[in-house]
C-alpha cells in the first residue's frame, strides 16, 4: 500500500487498523495480509481462501478503501 511508510510509525497504525478490520470482516483482513504483507498474488489468495479471484479483487478493493479512510480520518 503506497500510502503507508513501512519504516515509520504509520505501520503501527496500519496493524491496528487491520486488527479492527478483522473484527468487522475477518476474511477481508486475511486477504489484506495475504496480498500486501505476505505478497501473495490474487490467484494464490483466492486458492488459499477457497474463493474466486473476482471475490478477492472486490473485497481487497473494499478493504483498502476502508483502511485508507480509517488511517486518514483518525485523529
Amino acid at each position: 500500500m503506497p500510502w503507508v511508510d513501512a519504516a515509520g510509525p504509520a505501520m503501527l497504525d496500519l496493524a491496528r487498523a487491520i486488527s479492527e478490520l478483522e473484527t468487522l470482516d475477518p476474511e477481508q483482513a486475511r486477504m489484506i495480509e495475504l496480498r500486501f504483507l505476505l505478497g501473495c498474488s490474487v490467484e494464490e489468495t483466492a486458492e488459499l481462501l477457497s474463493v474466486s479471484c473476482s471475490s478477492v479483487d472486490r473485497k481487497v478493493r473494499l478493504a483498502r478503501a476502508w483502511l485508507f479512510s480509517r488511517l486518514h480520518d483518525s485523529p
